[in-house]
């Protein structure tokens, strides 16, 4: 069935966006027609065409999304060695001794050293890894724990600390990133189906590179799994200028419009993780230190003005409130479209501007919780808001859900269930009142937002998932472990399980 056009869908409970509308919560049919939806009949009311995906009672959603998601990168992370469970920088040490050598080097990621009790220095990680050029990803991408022999190949001038940050350690993952194209697209291939297995129809790619080759590429060799919106990079936007790439268009040379020219992708400040946020107050025991600006305002305000006048929307890395409010000031300045990727830490006043500014708010769930030990010690004397959700969705902003794949796992059904309890693994509600509603926390992750969701309705694309489970009722565990049966794209089947 893979592969397969249908043309019926029968007998599924419509849960998502649309069930609103419809006159019965009984199972209904559906028709489907050139990639739409053509028709929607309680079960039995409509004569069926085509080729027919039995639901079976399955619980009917329109089809999920990731809006920030580093593709590469998260495909690759299948072949490196995982650090997430390591407590100390001994520790993660002595784990990447033992690892595995490919193409001469060691790679590990998704480390996190904010609350570990040792200090990751060079000279611990060379007298565990020796001569092989050993490389350590932060969960948070902004930092790189490199031993001697990878500063060396990488002719980088070596630091006490064996770590390098910010725009250094994103160099490093670039150049980390950069594999054969067979190997790329075979792993993003691999990616793609997974993410369809979880009910995944479309994302948005923010890989730190120029995205427009690979994905003219990845189109030209079939790839149809999924819908892409690739973002641009500062360091790249004479150049998309120049070429005359604008938000929404399709990938040049393709004969589908699944792929197509995103945003344009500015990181103005750093990460909790780092220190390097840039907030209002400093950092426990750095009196100096309230992180950093990676983009002067003024700098920001230009960029902006250049995207807006040449078609680009706008996605604005900002995770400090003084980010926050630096980008928030440039959206108002400028009239650009589009979204602050992010938003961790916010001040009050800043909240109610997403909404009026028609600014989207594109976050991600699961951070919260990976965070929630490092957000109460070192944002602990921190006025603004950390993780706001609930204040963001009732200030009437938009907002959208993703992962930032690799940070957290692409899984749509993860995000919802942060975003809803507020919890994992058995612990108490972290910040409670940030709890969004289930129905809120599914339109968050359609194509167009909580205040524009995709919906089960005639006329709609058919890009469709059907759960096993109701994810209305659903608690926590049950939610973040939701069987998908069925994903399909503009009609078309993607996944069946």
């Amino acid at each position: 069935m893979i592969g397969e056009t249908v043309g019926f869908i029968r007998g599924v409970r419509v849960a998502g966006p649309g069930r609103e509308l419809l006159p019965t919560t009984e199972p209904v049919d559906l028709v489907i027609a050139n990639g739409t939806i053509a028709d929607i009949a309680p079960t039995g009311n409509l004569r069926p065409r085509g080729p027919v995906v039995e639901g079976e009672g399955g619980w009917l959603l329109p089809g999920l999304w990731d809006h920030h998601v580093h593709v590469l990168q998260w495909a690759l992370v299948a072949d490196r060695v995982p650090l997430g469970e390591v407590g100390s920088a001994r520790e993660a040490a002595a784990v990447m001794a033992s690892a595995p050598v490919s193409d001469g080097r060691r790679i590990g990621s998704g480390f996190r050293d904010g609350l570990w009790p040792d200090a990751p220095t060079l000279e611990l990680l060379d007298t565990a890894t020796g001569e092989v050029p050993t490389y350590l990803v932060n969960a948070d991408v902004h930092s790189v724990w490199m031993n001697s022999a990878a500063f060396r190949r990488e002719g980088f001038e070596p630091v006490a600390s064996g770590i390098v940050r910010e725009e250094d350690a994103f160099e490093i993952s670039r150049r980390l990133n950069a594999v054969e194209p067979d190997v790329a697209d075979r792993a993003v291939q691999r990616m793609a189906r997974a993410a369809a297995a979880r009910g995944i129809v479309g994302l948005v790619d923010l890989d730190m590179t120029w995205n427009d080759e690979p994905w003219q590429r990845r189109v030209a060799r079939g790839f149809d799994t999924l819908r892409v919106s690739h973002g641009t990079y500062p360091q790249h936007l004479d150049r998309a200028i120049a070429e005359g790439l604008r938000t929404g268009d399709p990938v040049r040379g393709s004969a589908h419009d699944l792929v197509r020219v995103g945003p344009l992708k500015a990181i103005t400040d750093g990460s909790l993780g780092t220190r390097t946020a840039a907030c209002a107050h400093h950092y426990p025991g750095e009196v100096g230190n309230h992180g950093l600006l990676t983009i002067a305002p003024d700098e920001l305000v230009d960029m902006m003005t250049r995207a807006t006048a040449a078609g680009l929307e706008c996605a604005i890395h900002a995770i400090g409130d003084v980010a926050n409010a630096h980008a928030l000031d440039a959206y108002a300045l400028t009239g650009a479209v589009g979204t602050i990727e992010h938003a961790q830490l916010v001040a009050h006043a800043d909240i109610p501007r997403f909404a009026r500014l028609g600014v989207a708010a594109s976050v991600q769930p699961e951070h919260a919780l990976d965070d929630r030990d490092m957000t109460d010690a070192i944002w602990a004397e921190q006025s603004a808001q950390p993780y706001p959700l609930r204040a963001l969705v009732d200030s009437g902003a938009n907002v959208r859900f993703g992962s930032d794949a690799p940070v957290a796992a692409l899984d749509p059904w993860a995000a919802m269930a942060s975003a809803v309890f507020r919890t994992r693994d058995g612990r108490e509600a972290w910040q409670p009142h940030q709890r969004v509603d289930i129905a809120t926390a599914i339109a968050a992750s359609t194509a167009g937002g909580s205040t524009a969701s995709a919906e089960i309705a005639p006329g709609a694309l058919a890009d469709l998932v059907i759960a096993d489970a109701d994810p209305l009722t659903a608690d926590e565990a049950a939610l973040r472990a939701m069987p998908v049966r069925t994903t399909l794209l503009a009609g078309r089947v993607t996944h069946h399980a």
